[in-house]
């Protein structure tokens, strides 16, 4: 596993929400408002001015508002990437692509490549190599030495590179001060690569960077932010019905800017900062005003990306995406609730009726992204559980499918009393049209893929069922077989005709982990499948398993290769890439690719040591970590060169 950067990034979230997660001297950690019910109410309804969006949004959180705020919550989004479509020329040799869902949309990752260079940002440094030389052919340096762990991620368009700091804090690199250079939250810095990489504009957004999505030049970011509202502090003894009427009071006297999503603006020498009009405002039907979806469109072709931005907003609230043809969908999984809030001294009023947890189901928001410019708010409805991440969802011939674990993993929950389903909702209106349920009981979903037609589910708890279904009837969706395993598979990859990969974790018969397991599925016949190979690594585990960006399948040469940490007395013993060769009934071992050890550091977040991502250039596999980029012979893994990011 790795974990400093992840650790990082996190850290970096947790600074940027600092600010917003406490009001007036009190934190707002517990009592995160309902869900709004969004079962069958998609009728749309867009604001005519400022005056109806702020009493509107006024009247919604105070409703929601609760003695300790909005419930400020840290959200993981979980990622995942998807393909660029790229205009190849007849001089690119064959290369690999971001490991995608959906063919045709680009996600982040730490690396791009067109074939003739590969493009990386580690460490706050961004990096073009030429894949022919093999040699660094330019360098920027984004954010200063000592910010190092600020987490980003890169999207191409041919000489532009927008580069995603996902958290909050982030001083540009060879700013003169630390105050005064931006809101704090999420940066996008487009670069200019055609010559030596130069930074033409960035833009830092209030909120949290929830994720993004590509299709051809044009990026769509999302991001959530909550109301920028001041709370009363507390009063010493103050009983809950006094904070929670002050609080509300403090919702109704808001105005409208408390609410309207800002960004800052750095482009052509100048600053700006511009808020999400009112007229670019909508919301559901039911709503709780407490949080606001915001997606920018920047056109990386454009002579000027950032000269006149058009974002819109929804009154929802979200932590994962899914980018499909012509759609980008956002949901939001149900806050982790708790009864009441830890506290140190006595709760007053510890007499009060205890609160009912709320409904767990996950808000589904559609925006049609299928022309330039803006996207369009489509409708929004909801889902029954939790979703893992956007392998949950899939849009197929006019809809979408998403599939949920209902009752596990949530405080109160009866131990056992978990079940996964797949349900089938209209695109147009997101209204259900189909579901099959009753999947996995007493367990929760690990991993799931859609191929067309057909879905693939893998529940676990002790063994591991692989579910196969046919969706092809989206008003009869049904369960055609089942497969029972040791371990599970956290991903699921597509290998040719009637085969699937499967990256995960071998284990025991009570489901202790073993470690890194890759199996290849039989999956021709629906109704028999069948497991045809595994490999086994004791003690490993890989990033891939919550992270597909690691994962590499090369077809061609049914090449595949993962990151893999071997474990040793609870720690990181050693960090290797693991090649294997995938044939049609069979998985072989073909090496382990490694990279120089760094020097040790004693830097906040040192470097991390372990691969993290390959690729394929022609007959090179070249796999990157924080210290450089390594070629090797794609056939036989020989070392061909280092490309050290000294």
């Amino acid at each position: 596993m790795r974990t400093s950067i992840r650790t990082a990034g996190v850290l970096a979230a947790l600074l940027a929400t600092g600010a917003t997660g406490c009001a007036g001297g009190r934190t707002a950690q517990d009592f995160p408002p309902s869900p709004a019910d969004l079962t069958g109410k998609v009728r749309l309804v867009a604001y005519t001015d400022c005056d109806e969006l702020t009493e509107g949004l006024r009247q919604a959180a105070a409703r929601n508002v609760t003695p300790w705020g909005f419930g400020e919550n840290m959200l993981f989004a979980a990622r995942s990437d998807v393909a660029a479509a790229k205009e190849a020329t007849s001089e690119q040799p064959s290369h690999s692509t971001t490991n995608t869902h959906e063919a045709g949309v680009d996600e982040p990752d730490l690396v791009k490549t067109d074939g003739n260079r590969v493009i990386t940002v580690t460490r706050g440094v961004l990096r073009v190599v030429d894949a022919r030389s093999r040699k660094v052919t330019g360098t920027l340096r984004l954010v200063a030495e000592d910010q190092s762990w600020a987490q980003a991620d890169l999207l191409v368009h041919g000489d532009r590179a927008l580069v995603l700091f996902q958290g909050g804090g982030i001083i540009p690199f060879g700013a003169t001060a630390k105050t005064g250079v931006g809101p704090g939250g999420p940066r996008y810095v487009l670069v200019d690569l055609s010559g030596e990489p130069r930074v033409l504009g960035a833009m830092t957004v209030r909120g949290q960077h929830v994720d993004a999505r590509q299709t051809g030049s044009t990026v769509r970011l999302v991001v959530r932010s909550q109301p920028a509202i001041a709370f009363p502090a507390p009063k010493q003894n103050e009983p809950d019905k006094d904070l929670l009427e002050g609080n509300r009071q403090a919702v109704l006297s808001a105005p409208a800017d408390a609410w309207l999503p800002s960004y800052d603006v750095e482009s052509g020498g100048a600053s700006r900062t511009e808020r999400v009009g009112c007229d670019r405002v909508s919301h559901p039907e039911q709503f709780t005003g407490t949080s606001m979806l915001t997606v920018h469109t920047i056109d990386l072709a454009a002579a000027t990306p950032f000269g006149s931005l058009t974002p819109i907003a929804v009154a929802a609230d979200g932590d994962t995406v899914y980018g499909a043809a012509g759609s980008l969908y956002v949901t939001s999984n149900p806050r982790w609730w708790a009864a009441r809030p830890v506290d140190v001294v006595p709760m007053p009023d510890a007499s009060a009726a205890t609160p009912q947890a709320p409904p767990e189901r996950t808000e589904v928001h559609r925006f049609d992204v299928s022309a330039p410019g803006a996207p369009r708010y489509v409708t929004s409805g909801s889902v029954p559980g939790r979703l893992l991440n956007q392998y949950s969802l899939s849009e197929y011939d006019g809809h979408l499918r998403v599939a949920t674990t209902s009752g596990a993993e949530v405080f109160g929950a009866s131990p056992g009393g978990s079940e996964s389903g797949v349900y089938v909702l209209d695109a147009g209106t997101l209204a259900q049209t189909g579901s099959v349920t009753g999947l996995g009981r007493g367990e929760r979903i690990y991993s799931v893929r859609f191929m067309d037609g057909l879905g693939y589910v893998v529940t676990f708890r002790q063994t591991d069922p692989l579910y196969a279904l046919d969706l092809r009837d989206p008003a009869a969706p049904k369960v055609t077989g089942e497969l029972k395993i040791t371990g599970f598979s956290a991903y699921l990859h597509p290998a040719g005709e009637g085969r699937l990969i499967g990256i995960g974790q071998e284990a025991s018969g009570e489901g202790r982990m073993l470690g890194t397991q890759i199996s290849l599925f039989d999956v021709a016949d629906p109704a028999a499948p069948a497991v045809l190979s595994r490999f086994h690594q004791e003690q490993s585990g890989s990033e891939a398993e919550w992270d597909p960006h690691a994962f590499l399948y090369w077809p061609a040469t049914g090449l595949a290769v993962l990151p893999l940490a071997n474990w040793a007395d609870g720690g990181i013993a050693g960090s290797s890439a693991l090649a294997l060769r995938v044939g049609d009934r069979e998985i072989t071992k073909l090496g382990v690719v490694s990279h120089p050890r760094q020097p040790a550091r004693s830097d906040f977040a040192p470097a991390d040591q372990g691969i993290r991502r390959s690729l394929v250039i022609g007959d090179d596999l070249w796999t990157l970590s924080d210290g450089g980029l390594k070629v090797s012979d794609a056939a036989t893994l020989a070392d061909r060169a280092w490309i050290p990011f000294a």
